[in-house]
This record gives structure tokens, C-alpha cells and sequence, in this order.
């Protein structure tokens, strides 16, 4: 295995464990009142971001390098995943100083975090 494929490895359990991270910290939320952002999911989705632009910009070496075992990325794939996590960094540093945020709000962030989710198992 190359550096490359390690450092794609690591990026990638990264940024699942940090979606996971932001998904259950929206969850914890659900008997709570009032609701509020957790500084935890800025901080998960700020690494999931980052983590997922790792793996998207390593990925053309490693294509060029084998082709076979890393196929190119399907780039809608990639915008579609990178838009929903920006709109959920957006609601999170546009709520997170309040002192309570709305429900629909924080369903939203959660039916978003979701989809990403879908999308990545499932496309």
C-alpha cells in the first residue's frame, strides 16, 4: 500500500467518524429544551469537510497510478455531498450562537446530514 492509498485511508475514516460525530450530536439533542448547536458538530463538520477534500484530491494520483483499483470520481457525486455539508455548516454558525434554535432548523440539519449519508451508502 502506498503513502497515498494510507493517507486516502486515514482521511476517510476521518470523515466518517466526524458525519457520524455531527449526526449524533445533532440526536443527543432530541429531548433537550430549548435545543441548541453543539460547538461539537462545527468542529465535526469543519473536519468532515476537510477530510473529504483530502480524499477528493488525492484521489487523481492514485487513479493515475491504478486505474483498476481507484476508479475516477463521479464529480455530481462529490458537489452534491460537498453543497449538503456546506448548507449544514452554514445553519450551524448562523444558529450556534443562539440560545435556542428552532425545530425546523434542527431538522433540517439532521434530514441533511441523513441524505449525505444515503448518498455515500447508496450511490
Amino acid at each position: 500500500m502506498t503513502t497515498l492509498a494510507w493517507v486516502q485511508a486515514i482521511a476517510l475514516v476521518l470523515h466518517i467518524l466526524s458525519v457520524v460525530a455531527v449526526l449524533s450530536l445533532l440526536l443527543h439533542q432530541i429531548k433537550k429544551s430549548p435545543r441548541i448547536i453543539h460547538p461539537g458538530v462545527l468542529h465535526s463538520g469543519a473536519t468532515a469537510l476537510l477530510a473529504g477534500l483530502v480524499m477528493v484530491g488525492i484521489r487523481t494520483p492514485l487513479t493515475i497510478e491504478n486505474p483498476d483499483k481507484w476508479p475516477e470520481l463521479n464529480n455530481a457525486w462529490v458537489a452534491i455531498k460537498f453543497t449538503i455539508l456546506i448548507a449544514v455548516l452554514v445553519l450551524g454558525y448562523r444558529n450556534a450562537k443562539k440560545s435556542e434554535v428552532k425545530n425546523s432548523v434542527w431538522l433540517a440539519m439532521i434530514g441533511l446530514v441523513t441524505t449525505n449519508l444515503l448518498i455515500a451508502i447508496f450511490w
